[in-house]
């Protein structure tokens, strides 16, 4: 059978239906969330072949003397040497390879380490670290030394500064190697130096502790490896040259790691290839002239820590999941509602597209709300014409959980209102009552305590979002990071402490919030306990 002159069929007629329908709640939903949002290289050692080759070795300007006990390079690629270590000495530097397992240094001598861990002494220590820092990743960016420039490759650099500084140590896999000025180590004693209480075991000492502290759950050195110590800015080990302190851009310092050919030895395709896993770099001071800030503990530690915590994650989260539950619940009712009102084939299709988002992991939830709202759409375009952006802002932190929140409202309700028998519906009709008066007079004290819970749901499905909304409304502090976008970036960042406060606050949230329903919904389905 055939709907009117255009020929469509009943179901086919419902599915457009509903397409319109759902279009016009977003746009809806969009523009309401936009109101409330508005009202509301010198020369340095060369080492050729690998280190540890018997005899002498020679060197860009000297030679290494005295070899005897040297022992051939190891399965690692890295050269062990006699228990001492080898010294090589040059014009410009000093080199001096401990062999692995041979490094004298223990992290607990360091009795003070500040609450940063930028700064450290150790009682009776010979001098004292601070501007202690430890970056993670270096580029592999070419780099120009003025914006007129070209850029060129310099291998894979860690940023220092403005200034050079006294210690540098760039880790890999296999070895260490770790610069130290040439005033600075002669003042405190020299590399060449050993045994306990040294300048060089100090310095490991400090190193080891440090990097510990400041590790976050990444890699850390080990004595166990290779050491190499120099006091060279350009020092090769094995075809890779470490050079250190070396102005490549103007007014910025750099530690980089390069083939002696130039090439990139992070890539594994070059049979120089080196895993260089981090670098830590420092500067040396006199131990006492050093202060290190301890931290405080105890009922200090936590005010300090309650009064510079970034409270705006909180206030996002609240203002954001209070606003989208107004329109899930709203919109979830009145979709459960209107979609048994329909024929049963078009039910089926509306209940698809209503339950949708559900299945979909919200990073697909985020990026097509991305497709739809962005500039290259009609609809979001009209929204940046009339000077409401919704792409990354606040506006899109509501879609984005109502979005996601919407299907478990929608599934609860319309469970309930398939619950109510038809004949109750009937007799209400009979008696004269509106739809209007039986939805609200009828349906919903019968289905209360199902839209409670799927309220609760809701509720803690858009408390807790985290993919849809970094995708759609990104991570801007203040407008858009919710606690949940928080508690993954002070992850990442190591505040390990911020991340887990947090989520405590989102548990002790949730919990009152789903108490506080469930106890109301008891008390008004009371009726259904005395009848039993």
């Amino acid at each position: 059978m055939t709907c009117g002159a255009t020929g469509m069929r009943p179901w086919k007629m419902m599915t457009a239906t509903v397409l319109v329908w759902a279009g016009m709640a977003l746009t809806a939903l969009a523009v309401a969330t936009s109101v409330i949002g508005w009202a509301l290289a010198p020369v340095g050692v060369a080492w050729a072949d690998g280190i540890g080759d018997t005899g002498a070795q020679d060197v860009s300007t000297g030679a290494v003397e005295g070899a005897e006990g040297i022992e051939a390079a190891g399965t690692d690629g890295v050269a062990s040497s006699a228990a001492d270590g080898v010294a090589s000495s040059a014009a410009d530097g000093v080199t001096w390879v401990v062999p692995s397992g041979m490094v004298e240094g223990d992290a607990n001598l360091v009795s003070q380490v500040s609450e940063r861990a930028d700064a450290a002494r150790m009682d009776q220590g010979r001098f004292a670290i601070e501007d202690f820092s430890r970056a993670q990743k270096g580029s592999n960016r070419p780099i120009a030394f003025t914006d007129q420039d070209e850029a060129v490759y310099q291998g894979y650099a860690y940023l220092l500064g403005s200034e050079g500084r006294d210690v540098i140590m760039i880790a890999t896999d296999r070895y260490v190697v770790v610069y130290v000025n040439p005033q600075v180590a002669e003042g405190f004693g020299g590399i060449e130096q050993t045994g306990e209480g040294s300048f060089l075991h100090q310095l490991v000492s400090f190193l080891l502790r440090l990097d510990q502290e400041t590790c976050n759950g990444s890699a850390v050195i080990s004595p166990d490896v290779t050491w190499v110590f120099t006091t060279s800015q350009v020092c090769e080990v094995e075809g890779v040259q470490f050079r250190f302190n070396q102005q490549l851009k103007e007014g910025y310092f750099y530690a980089s790691v390069i083939g002696a050919d130039g090439s990139d030895v992070t890539d594994s395709a070059n049979p120089y290839y080196v895993d260089v896993t981090h670098a830590d770099f420092c500067n040396l001071s006199a131990s006492d002239e050093v202060v290190v800030a301890i931290a405080p503990t105890g009922l200090a530690a936590v005010q300090r820590f309650l009064t510079e915590l970034d409270w705006r994650p909180l206030l996002v989260t609240l203002k954001t999941t209070f606003t989208a539950i107004v329109f899930v619940f709203i919109l979830g009712l009145l979709a459960a509602w209107w979609s048994l009102r329909i024929p049963s084939r078009a039910q089926d299709i509306a209940d698809s597209i209503f339950t949708i988002p559900m299945v979909l992991p919200p990073t697909v939830c985020g990026f097509l709300l991305l497709l739809l709202l962005g500039k290259n759409t009609a609809l979001g375009q009209f929204f940046i014409d009339v000077g409401f952006p919704l792409v990354f802002s606040w506006p899109a932190t509501v879609i984005a959980a109502t979005v996601v929140a919407f299907p478990l409202m929608y599934r609860s309700a319309r469970g309930a209102f398939e619950g109510i028998d038809p004949n109750m519906l009937d007799a209400a009709r009979t008696l004269g009552w509106s739809e209007s008066k039986i939805f609200f007079r009828l349906m919903l004290p019968l289905t209360w305590s199902s839209i409670a819970a799927g309220t609760v749901l809701s509720f803690a499905r858009a408390l807790g979002e985290f993919g849809a909304t970094l995708f759609l409304a990104g991570n801007y502090a203040g407008i858009t990071r919710t606690v949940s976008i928080a508690i993954y970036f002070e992850w990442m960042n190591g505040n390990i402490e911020t991340a887990l406060f947090w989520t405590g606050v989102i548990l002790v949230f949730s919990f009152f919030v789903i108490l506080f329903i469930n106890l109301w919904s008891r008390r008004t389905t009371k009726y259904r306990r005395r009848e039993g």
